[in-house]
């Protein structure tokens, strides 16, 4: 989350990641306190959030760019990830592993139910993990079961189910999961909304519309829907059939809201109580209470169709990458609480690299303007341009919900014009249909040459960041990076079997050292030009109690039991 994301700039998001939650950049680990510990009275257990850009992208786990609230506490899966990364059992009461890693165990908790009270079984979690992979779904995000045996088979509709072949139900507690490949990031993968169990009477009763139709059940996470209008708010109250324990707060509102600019005045107000902080804010949000500024496994990048002339060639990728003084763009825009980066996996994430370079070996974040006009004249004449107002014209688009992003570009286009003589087109277009072109732009020129994203990690792993958007056949391979026809199709192969190579080692120094070496090759390749490493800027209101944010992201599902609002 996506970046998709994964954050919930398309929810980011997020995350890119519409990803989880707030992000005024993305990331972190806060709690907030109270100046009163005392829970406030059931009726004052209110929370409201502005859901940024408009109405959610989905609340379909199946289909869902992002990892984080609301999808989270609505729904949950087998496994779940806690909030320094690790995973623990959710659903599920233990599980075991064969020994050739290839089968994974699960038996449930006694007596789970859904929202309505129905017996929840191993059944519907076959049924919820096979309604993803189904050709029928539609599911752009489904490449996170990718490792199920015989995954490929049931997208291509060689075969018509998974159920009684990689999904085994051995009785109503237990069931067993089949993968293709020992896989060191399966139960990470596991976590995310694709797999999270869903009740299958509501989605025989309405089809694709069964979403707007959760106050009657559907889910198995804390919360549940007590009302949805897609253009004005999602309204969120205690599941009391969930498993875990009873919400303190008693009630969460989503107001479908506009750009972080004015979701932030709305905030001031004390209409919201939290919202992201706009980075022209910054200086104002840091005398008040409630400011916070933590680093986060999130990243802001621009990416590049491989099917575009003339991106295809090498040589004037690396000229658009190294003309950037990432420096000079981000610090004058976003400002110091973010980090210009040439990485691709960001810091805190296992198997981040300290001595990666950018293209062509440039290490600093401040470009290299002279090289970059000599790539693009040695890459035009490789491809036969005699002069720049010869090469095809090319547009740049970005999401109009997030200003500062939108200025981010505007400086951008502006660097590329100045060094490179090139002239691109801007075009701003909502988060969530950002995020939709994205998934177009698979194995097609179009619709999108050139787009500002962003990633936040679903999980704490390289793999998340490498394998999943380079990687042969992903779904997230929107940049077309090996799949092309290009001079160095070839080379780019080779690195994504290097890829499929690591994420099958099973010791972990010998698969960080894959992902170092592939990802460095991605970077000479310029498979994406990151713009910065984010951080959670935002404001909450004081009066929020225990509601902390990983360097993920987001909430802990089960940590959202603890959230109360104090007198």
């Amino acid at each position: 989350m996506q970046p998709k994301k994964k954050f919930r700039i398309a929810s980011l998001a997020g995350m890119v990641c519409l990803c989880a939650i707030f992000l005024a950049a993305c990331g972190g680990n806060t709690t907030t306190t109270g100046n009163n510990s005392v829970p406030a009275s059931p009726d004052k257990q209110i929370l409201r959030e502005p859901n940024e850009g408009g109405d959610f992208d989905t609340l379909d786990p199946a289909l869902s760019h992002t990892t984080g609230d609301p999808i989270n506490i609505l729904f949950t899966g087998l496994v779940a990830t806690r909030d320094d990364g690790t995973i623990v059992d959710q659903l599920a009461a233990s599980h075991q592993v064969s020994a050739d890693g290839l089968t994974y165990t699960f038996t449930l908790k006694p007596n789970l139910k859904f929202s309505d009270g129905t017996a929840l079984t191993a059944d519907d979690v076959a049924y919820s993990i096979n309604r993803t992979v189904l050709p029928a779904t539609k599911s752009d995000v489904r490449v996170y079961l990718n490792l199920l045996k015989d995954f490929d088979s049931v997208t291509s509709g060689k075969i018509p189910t998974l159920i009684g072949d990689s999904l085994i139900v051995k009785d109503a507690r237990t069931i067993s999961i089949v993968i293709s490949k020992p896989a060191a990031y399966f139960l990470p993968a596991l976590s995310y909304p694709t797999s999270f169990v869903v009740e299958r009477k509501l989605i025989e009763k309405y089809g694709d519309k069964w979403t707007d139709h959760l106050e009657e059940g559907g889910g198995d996470g804390p919360f549940k829907v007590a009302s949805y209008g897609h253009t004005t708010s999602l309204v969120l109250v205690p599941n009391a059939n969930y498993y875990g324990g009873t919400p303190k707060l008693q009630k969460i509102q989503y107001t479908i809201a506009g750009d972080r600019d004015s979701n932030y005045r709305a905030y001031l107000a004390g209409q919201y109580d939290l919202a992201p902080v706009p980075p022209s804010q910054d200086e104002v949000a840091k005398a008040q209470t409630g400011f916070q500024n933590v680093p986060g496994l999130a990243s802001r990048y621009i990416g590049l169709n491989y099917l575009v002339k003339p991106l295809d060639n090498i040589k004037i990728r690396q000229a658009f990458a190294l003309a950037l003084n990432k420096d000079l763009i981000v610090y004058h825009v976003i400002g110091k609480v973010v980090s210009p980066s040439n990485h691709i996996v960001p810091k805190g994430i296992q198997g981040y690299n300290e001595s990666l370079t950018g293209p062509t070996g440039v290490a600093s974040t401040t470009g290299n303007q002279q090289k970059a006009k000599q790539l693009l004249k040695e890459g035009m004449q490789e491809v036969g341009y005699s002069s720049v107002d010869k090469l095809p014209a090319l547009t740049l688009t970005y999401s109009i919900d997030y200003k500062a992003g939108a200025d981010t570009m505007v400086a951008v286009a502006d660097e590329w014009k100045q060094v490179l003589g090139i002239s691109v087109k801007l075009v701003g277009i909502h988060a969530n249909d950002l995020v939709k072109q994205e998934a177009d732009t698979l194995g097609h020129a179009g619709p999108l040459q050139m787009w500002y994203g962003s990633w936040g990690a679903d999980y704490p792993d390289a793999q998340d960041w490498l394998s999943l958007f380079f990687g042969k056949g992903s779904d997230h391979n929107y940049f077309n990076y090996g799949q092309n026809n290009s001079i160095n199709a070839v080379q780019q192969q080779a690195v994504q079997a290097e890829l499929a190579k690591a994420d099958g080692e099973q010791n972990s120094t010998a698969r960080m050292k894959l992902y170092n070496d592939a990802e460095q090759k991605i970077v000479n390749d310029v498979g994406w030009i990151t713009t910065y490493q984010s951080a959670f800027v935002y404001s909450v209101n004081p009066k929020v109690q225990n509601y902390k944010l990983p360097a993920l992201g987001f909430l802990a599902t089960d940590d959202w039991l603890d959230v109360y609002i104090a007198q």
